[in-house]
């Protein structure tokens, strides 16, 4: 579904991505991790078609974008949704503007046809009543849920994530990865996942990638990273996750940072 060959991107003389190649299968979860500045968001970013590259290749569904010219790639943009590390709605509106943005600028659909719209994504990601509401109203969970439901308008068949739990609490955090996974599911989406929580990695990804000095340090399913014998990798997993979360009775945890609960 998403192809990345040979990337390359700096900014100034910050190597940033360093002849990145990378394979998404369709309906896959992939989790990008890394340490901070290795590129993670900038590759999100880049296969959203938000930020060129210097050399390379970025496919999508079978276009490259590399090079495409606003028309076209907008068109494949329309395949992808994306939630923002800090959901970027917009505080002059209501929630349910903030979902049409979207549909109001590009669409003819009238306003019933995008309400209907608005209430049906409101409903995938579990929050219903709060259309008329502004976004200061809000906690941060469901100003994530919101940002999501924006995401969802034009029915994508790829949805990025950027730190989808930062700044959340363990609970709301468990919430918004079980609405990950269902969404993946439900939807048949090909999903990609920034995150340096190592609880939120382990719980949603089907695919794992360690990014490191703008390369692939290391790829595969959740059980081949855990048994990846690098250490640059098994540092990074049994040290990042939270101080908040390392004591909670969770084998998944336990089984995936090494750490075993009394």
């Amino acid at each position: 579904m998403i192809s990345v060959k040979n990337v390359r991107k700096a900014f100034g003389e910050k190597k940033v991505l360093n002849g990145l190649d990378l394979e998404i299968p369709k309906g896959e979860t992939l989790v990008i991790m890394g340490r901070s500045g290795c590129g993670k968001s900038v590759l999100l970013k880049i296969i959203a078609g938000l930020l060129s590259i210097d050399e390379g290749e970025v496919w999508v569904d079978g276009s490259e974008i590399t090079n495409l010219k606003r028309q076209p790639l907008n068109k494949i943009r329309r395949k992808i949704g994306m939630l923002f590390q800090s959901a970027a709605l917009f505080d002059s509106m209501s929630v349910a503007e903030n979902i049409a943005f979207m549909l109001d600028q590009h669409t003819d659909l009238s306003q019933q046809d995008m309400r209907k719209v608005v209430d049906e994504k409101l409903n995938l990601v579990d929050l219903d009543g709060v259309q008329d509401l502004r976004p200061a109203q809000l906690s941060g969970g469901m100003r994530k849920r919101v940002g999501l439901a924006r995401a969802l308008a034009f029915n994508p068949e790829i949805i990025l994530y950027d730190e989808p739990t930062t700044g959340l609490d363990p609970v709301t955090c468990t919430e918004i990865n079980q609405l990950i996974r269902d969404l993946n599911q439900k939807l048949q989406v090909t999903s990609v996942v920034v995150t340096h929580d190592m609880h939120s990695a382990f719980s949603v990804g089907t695919l794992m990638v360690m990014l490191h000095e703008g390369k692939r340090l290391a790829f595969g399913t959740p059980d081949e990273i855990i048994n990846e014998d690098n250490p640059i990798l098994q540092q990074f997993i049994l040290f990042g996750a939270p101080d908040q979360i390392l004591n909670i009775d969770d084998p998944t945890l336990r089984k995936y940072t090494g750490r075993d609960t009394q």
